[in-house]
């Protein structure tokens, strides 16, 4: 039977990327944490790890055993917590992982209210962009993961684990203070030729964006790629480029110098979705319970446009 502890090292390996970053959240030094890996190699008789100048790599065989180490720790994590639950002891830590707009949008709320039901429970967050993070959840890492799916971009698969919408996010057209759509919705055609504001290709708003654009059939011309809406904001508030933004990212944002509008000829939105084991521990349910409060009160008006 195989080691768990050995397996964790496996698990450890994958989710740090190297040998030595592996070692220092085990705190193991790197030979001694070569030399479990080495020992789990032989007992399952095949390389694992590709070690390389650059980090290390799951061999094939090495990501079909991370599939299993993966769900075996989180089991180990699982049954450890219930039985502490059975013996009367209160849940003492919350793990959270989360995509950087969530923290802003959903997070502050969230976690005051459950801090102020929950004040014994310590909290933890993690930045972490989609699509990210399953694996984390998975091995009991996280115990929550906050991530999100742009239109035309798939989800990951959650095998083991639920995952539950909270929020649909329209997505709409912003433009400088004074630009057309101030008077009424754009369809895709009208901006065909504006300089956008959007992610570098590869990013899911990016590709939303290009997929809309070519079921429209209208090229668009992305002049200045960022991820980060509060760039894109900027911009336009400096009167630089139009961009799809959230609905929930211009809630709470400062008003002026910008407006925005629904596009006229394309309903995009992204999906924001809790995540988690299928049986979670206490008190994962709680903290979901107000999220999604935080969230069906995301998109509500909060003074005029800008």
């Amino acid at each position: 039977m195989l080691d768990a502890n050995r397996l964790r090292v496996l698990v450890e390996i994958a989710h740090a990327g190297s040998i030595a970053a592996a070692a220092e959240r085990l705190s193991f030094t790197p030979p001694a944490l070569s030399q479990q890996l080495t020992k789990l190699e032989r007992e399952v008789g095949c390389r694992l790890v590709e070690r390389g100048r650059t980090g290390a790599v799951l061999t094939g065989a090495g990501r079909v055993l991370l599939e299993h180490g993966e769900r075996v720790l989180g089991e180990l994590r699982e049954a450890e917590t219930a039985v502490r639950a059975f013996a009367g002891a209160a849940p003492e830590r919350l793990s959270l992982g989360a995509f950087a707009s969530a923290g802003k949008v959903l997070l502050p709320a969230t976690l005051a209210a459950f801090g102020h039901e929950h004040p014994q429970v310590r909290l933890s967050l993690s930045d972490i962009e989609p699509p990210g993070g399953y694996d984390l959840v998975t091995s009991g890492e996280l115990d929550l993961l906050l991530t999100h799916r742009y239109p035309s971009v798939p989800l990951p698969r959650a095998g083991g684990l639920h995952r539950e919408r909270v929020l649909v996010d329209p997505l709409m057209v912003v433009a400088p203070t004074g630009h057309p759509i101030t008077d009424r919705a754009p369809s895709l055609a009208d901006l065909a030729g504006e300089e956008w504001i959007c992610g570098a290709p590869g990013i899911h708003n990016r590709i939303s964006l290009d997929t809309a654009a070519a079921d429209a059939g209208v090229r668009l011309g992305v002049a200045y790629e960022t991820r980060d809406y509060e760039v894109a904001l900027a911009l336009i508030e400096a009167g630089v480029g139009v961009a799809l933004i959230p609905l929930s990212i211009l809630g709470p944002a400062r008003r002026g110098g910008w407006v925005s509008r629904p596009l006229r000829d394309a309903h995009l939105a992204r999906e924001i979705y809790a995540v988690h084991r299928r049986r979670p521990p206490d008190p994962v349910p709680a903290m979901v319970t107000i999220l999604r409060g935080v969230a069906a009160r995301a998109l509500e008006p909060q003074g005029g446009d800008g």
